[in-house]
């Protein structure tokens, strides 16, 4: 860093390089007070913008003496960390379809870590989070060496002319916005400041949550009040990666979804199941899984990383927790966790199936760690087939549909299934991520295949191993990113429940939801903190009437 600012110096002594370099200097600070936090809301005619910041900075930096050194790399500082800002709400729009919260979303750093680590190495990962810091320094000092050039700018004429033609140029930014004139920006200053108060409402309302997280109305109600409808009944709470509304909005996913979804309503009925279908608004979009899992699960809307740790601290009883408490065996079948997960510990599980304890011995297939009918294979070898056990109730996350998309397994036999390397042909097959992710249709074709596997892998398992016992609830955890969903902006998500007892499915007739697979446009969108309760009022009959604490 010595060496490029001695380079950078030795530059100044050509005077044109020094012309250069503050033309340079003016357009970068500049570009930083007008561009918008968004990718696809950049244009040209930013560029004739009047922001006000172009004219309160440069008065600062006016001023000489002791403080001009202070001011300098406060002024740096402030820009930098707007810019900064500006690039992380420019990528959390692309994933989430929000702006970045710098309370909240810290904890990103260390979960991007681990999914660059299992797309490209831990190598290329370590790579990719120096080049970020570097980024970042490299902002840092570009903006304080172009602050430098204006300021050598503005001292090289009388202050009295300088000041005085930025204190013209603020009056006419006065005129302009007091005239209601749209060019007379400020976005610079309102975004930084709606970071700022993002973050201080931010520690605000997770201190306010964790006042009420405790403060639930099952958690001391009887085991023996609790499911008595579902007595004896296998109970799957499905999770399915990024199975969002948008596949049936978009014609681009919907004209193969929707037959899918029809002709799986058709198969399930041939088969003497019934299933109705509706929509969830989830507490995240385009990532974040687990926020979406806590909601459902807690009754409580998570939607943050803080919201999700003080649920984890808590005592509130997860629906997991509440069918252990009315005797059933409770499961967490999760493919996606490597790592420990002290987490599992507050929804109540008696045992996890991870990474580790499913044993799958096969390749993966990018940053799924094992196709979904693997897991639903396992599953069933371990807790459905053996004869003399529980009833169990499962949470299974089914992620053959999280990104990158490729490779996409095909179902297969279930009796062909072992330990795993019977998928290793086609982890090996298909378009590499990288050439998938630079052809956006290809990408989004990719998703769509892999969804529509996803639907026929569930519905294989449920023909080829359900029985009158089983009661499936089947749900997306969020809508994919933006970039897939093409500017859906709804957070929406699809939900089925499937049984062959009709008494089970006229319980849920109050609900009314779609009967069959496919949901109808206007079926109903429930919030998904709603799940639990709705699931404990349904299938509990007797339990009396409890008013809603949340």
């Amino acid at each position: 860093m010595i060496a490029l600012t001695r380079l950078y110096h030795s530059c100044l002594e050509n005077r044109l390089v020094r012309f250069v370099l503050t033309l340079l200097a003016v357009w970068f600070i500049f570009t930083i007070f007008v561009v918008p936090n968004r990718l696809d809301w950049i244009q040209w005619w930013y560029l004739f913008y009047f922001p006000v910041e172009a004219v309160i900075f440069p008065l600062l930096l006016l001023i000489r003496g002791r403080a001009a050194g202070w001011i300098l790399g406060v002024c740096s500082v402030v820009i930098a960390a707007g810019l900064i800002f500006r690039i992380a709400d420019m990528a959390a729009h692309m994933i989430f379809a929000r702006a970045f919260n710098p309370v909240l979303d810290a904890y990103l750093l260390s979960d991007g870590f681990h999914l660059l680590g299992s797309s490209i190495g831990y190598a290329g990962a370590v790579l990719m989070s120096i080049l970020m810091v570097l980024a970042v320094v490299l902002i840092v000092v570009v903006t304080s060496l172009s602050l430098a050039r204006i300021r050598t700018l503005l001292w090289t004429v009388p202050v009295r002319w300088s000041g005085g033609a930025l204190l013209l140029a603020l009056g006419l930014w006065l005129v302009m916005s007091m005239s209601g004139s749209p060019k007379a920006s400020r976005y610079f200053h309102d975004q930084l400041v709606s970071h700022v108060y993002t973050a201080v409402n931010s520690v605000i309302e997770l201190r306010a949550f964790r006042a009420i997280v405790n403060d639930d109305v099952y958690t001391e109600v009887p085991g023996d009040q609790l499911f008595g409808a579902l007595q004896g009944k296998d109970v799957l709470v499905i999770f399915v990666e990024s199975y969002g509304r948008v596949l049936l909005d978009n014609t681009r996913y919907a004209s193969s979804i929707r037959p899918l979804l029809n002709e799986a309503t058709r198969e399930l009925s041939d088969q003497g199941y019934a299933s109705s279908s509706a929509f969830l608004a989830s507490s995240t979009i385009g990532g974040l899984s687990w926020l979406a899992h806590g909601t459902a699960m807690s009754g409580l809307w998570i939607d943050s990383q803080l919201r999700y740790d003080a649920l984890m601290m808590s005592q509130r009883p997860s629906l997991i927790r509440l069918f252990q408490r009315a005797g059933w065996r409770t499961l967490g079948v999760m493919p996606a966790i490597t790592l420990a997960w002290p987490e599992g510990q507050y929804f109540g599980y008696d045992q996890i199936y991870d990474v580790a304890g499913l044993e799958y011995q096969g390749l993966p297939f990018n940053y799924v760690t094992m196709p979904d009918q693997f897991t639903l294979a396992r599953f069933q070898q371990r807790e459905r087939d053996p004869v003399d056990r529980q009833p169990v109730m499962a949470e299974i996350a089914l992620i053959s549909s999280h990104a990158p998309w490729t490779p996409i397994p095909d179902v297969i036999d279930w009796r062909g299934i072992v330990d795993g390397a019977e998928f290793n042909e086609m982890a090996q097959r298909g378009p590499r991520t990288d050439q998938v992710w630079q052809d956006m249709d290809l990408l989004k074709s990719q998703y769509r295949d892999s969804v529509e596997y996803v639907i026929n892998t569930l519905v294989s398992y449920i023909t080829q191993y359900g029985d009158e016992d089983l009661v499936l609830l089947i749900m997306g955890d969020h809508q994919p990113m933006p970039l897939i969903a093409e500017g859906a902006s709804a957070p929406d998500v699809m939900v089925h429940l499937v049984s062959s007892d009709p008494a089970i499915m006229q319980m849920v007739d109050a609900w009314q939801w779609t009967p069959g697979m496919l949901p109808a446009d206007d079926a109903p969108v429930w919030r998904m903190d709603s799940v639990r309760d709705r699931f404990i009022e349904t299938f509990s009959p007797g339990m009396p009437v409890r008013p809603d604490a949340r």
